[in-house]
């Protein structure tokens, strides 16, 4: 995922979390900050709890797995996606699942959303 697809600073998290409306499912929970802008941008956030640096890690490439493929029917808002206990235990397929059920309660992801193509 390309860095101008991230939501990086402390700044930019703090604002989301300040202004931003919030949705939750068992496994995931995000917050929404509605913007216009070429595209989404998203900040990812997995805790200590749920593991070590491999699992973390492991986590959040399966959310960023599942953004990139489904970008397209992504809405232009800026999120954080907040990975809750009971991730690490997932497969890909799930994830996917679960995370796309909280994007649809959140309004982010869209099916037949034409978003601009990524550049």
């Amino acid at each position: 995922m390309r860095k101008n697809y991230r939501v990086k600073s402390e700044k930019d998290f703090k604002a989301i979390f300040k202004a931003g409306q919030n949705f939750a499912n068992r496994k995931f929970v995000v917050y929404k900050l509605e913007k216009d802008q070429r595209h989404f941008r998203v900040g990812i956030s997995v805790s200590k709890k749920l593991g070590n640096a491999v699992v973390r890690n492991s986590i959040k490439r399966k959310i960023r797995h599942v953004l990139i493929q489904h970008r397209a029917d992504l809405t232009k808002d800026d999120f954080v996606v907040i990975a809750r206990k009971g991730v690490e235990t997932l497969d890909y397929h799930q994830v996917e699942q679960n995370l796309l059920h909280v994007l649809k309660i959140a309004r982010i992801y869209q099916e037949g959303f034409i978003c601009e193509k990524e550049e």
